[in-house]
């Protein structure tokens, strides 16, 4: 830590955004601390990305190890925002240039209370399921468990919500062909597509006696925010239509998944009373397009299952400290993406936690126009004074300590890989 430093940026997460922020940063010479709840940077690339994702995941990780492993950059692992270090002294007392929140967005939006009051008796929400699907095989896993019915739904109409339907009968047909003595993997599923490994095996959907996932979605196929608008000309929304209605059709026809448009989850259908009551189904409500407007009809669809999954959106965590109403937090400034915080150090937020969208092409582009600003707000401030630089270097060397970190951000990656 000999090299003299005027301006030190914390960054809060270190995954697709974080890190992109990190080398942006470091790059022009600022001194950047990067503080990670969890023992590796990756986030959803690694807990909510499905594993069949072999590529892409190898090549962001080796992207934010290339980011992180500047020297530049003060990589502290297995530190959580509201827990190790509290909002105050990260704003506050440190002295830091400026604070970037790229916590991205790991809480999932509730399903109404009636049917959230199931979570865990026969509701699963996304980011669990998820991560159970990508690490259940880890040697050390002690995370939740489920067990995947014949039958099971997803409500939702999101990338997110496809990957759930498709997690659901991979794991059933999985089973199903394993049942026959045929072992097939995921990646190759969803490389081939269901029906074509049928065909491969001299088999049917019928055959294997296989319903599968079924998604439900409150509005059109055409609605689905499966790709995104750029301009808002009727052209251009046509088209965008048409394209979201074919990637569905990809979806439902390679994965053998049914599709139920038009349809709010109402109630829970229970069963049992008490503590042992158990959610068995859900009341949806019928909708419509009336002179484009959504529109709920008298119409009502119950559908038995023993197993919901809810994809309805994921929300920022809300900590102590940062400003927030309702499920998000409170922007000064969406094009800054300037927090509307009273705190010494001018807060920022970037990627999923402030645009909302989880895929790794939006945070990366939000990381980069964000932070170009952060950086040259922080150089035109005036340089922090050596002692207060050293201060905030000795609370990194005692969180390092705290947790056994040397320094070495690829030598501690080596002691801590991913599980695939």
């Amino acid at each position: 830590m000999s090299q003299p430093f005027s301006h030190v940026i914390g960054i809060v997460g270190g995954a697709v955004s974080g890190s992109e922020a990190a080398a942006i940063a470091a790059e022009r010479g600022a001194l950047v601390v990067v503080i990670e709840q969890n023992a590796r940077p990756y986030g959803k690339i690694e807990d909510g990305l499905p594993r069949w994702h072999v590529a892409l995941r190898k090549k962001e990780y080796a992207r934010i190890d290339d980011n992180l492993a500047h020297p530049n950059v003060r990589f502290v692992p297995l530190t959580k925002l509201g827990r190790d270090v509290d909002w105050a002294t990260l704003t506050g007392e440190l002295g830091l240039s400026a604070v970037v929140l790229a916590n991205g967005a790991w809480r999932d939006r509730p399903l109404p209370a009636s049917i959230d009051a199931f979570n865990g008796r026969g509701l699963a929400y996304q980011n669990p399921f998820v991560y159970w699907f990508n690490h259940q095989l880890d040697a050390d896993y002690d995370g939740p468990r489920f067990t995947v019915p014949d039958g099971a739904i997803v409500i939702g109409g999101g990338l997110a919500s496809i990957d759930c339907v498709k997690i659901i009968n991979f794991v059933l047909y999985g089973e199903a062909l394993r049942a026959r003595g045929i072992e097939v993997d995921v990646e190759t599923m969803e490389h081939e597509g269901l029906p074509k490994i049928l065909a491969d095996h001299g088999l049917t959907r019928e055959a294997l006696g296989v319903r599968g996932a079924t998604l439900f979605y409150r509005r059109r196929a055409e609605d689905m925010p499966l790709v995104s608008a750029d301009d808002g000309s009727s052209a251009r929304a046509a088209k965008l239509e048409a394209t979201r209605v074919k990637l569905l059709t990809k979806v439902l026809e390679k994965y053998l998944v049914r599709f139920e448009p038009l349809s709010s989850p109402l109630a829970p259908l229970v069963e049992g009373e008490g503590e042992s009551a158990r959610l068995v189904g859900v009341r949806f409500g019928k909708n419509a397009i009336v002179d484009g407007k959504l529109v709920a009809t008298d119409e009502v669809l119950d559908v038995k299952t023993e197993l919901v999954v809810s994809s309805i959106g994921s929300i920022p965590e809300l900590i102590v400290g940062i400003p927030a109403k309702g499920e998000l937090y409170v922007w000064k400034d969406w094009d800054s993406g300037a927090l509307a915080s009273e705190s010494a150090s001018p807060v920022h937020g970037l990627g999923n936690v402030l645009t909302g969208k989880g895929n790794i092409v939006e945070s990366r582009k939000s990381s980069k126009k964000v932070m170009a600003q952060v950086v040259d707000a922080v150089l035109a401030q005036p340089a922090l004074e050596p002692a207060a630089v050293a201060r905030i270097e000795a609370w990194v060397k005692a969180r390092w300590d705290a947790v056994g970190y040397r320094g070495d951000y690829r030598a501690w990656m080596g002691a801590h890989p991913p599980s695939a």
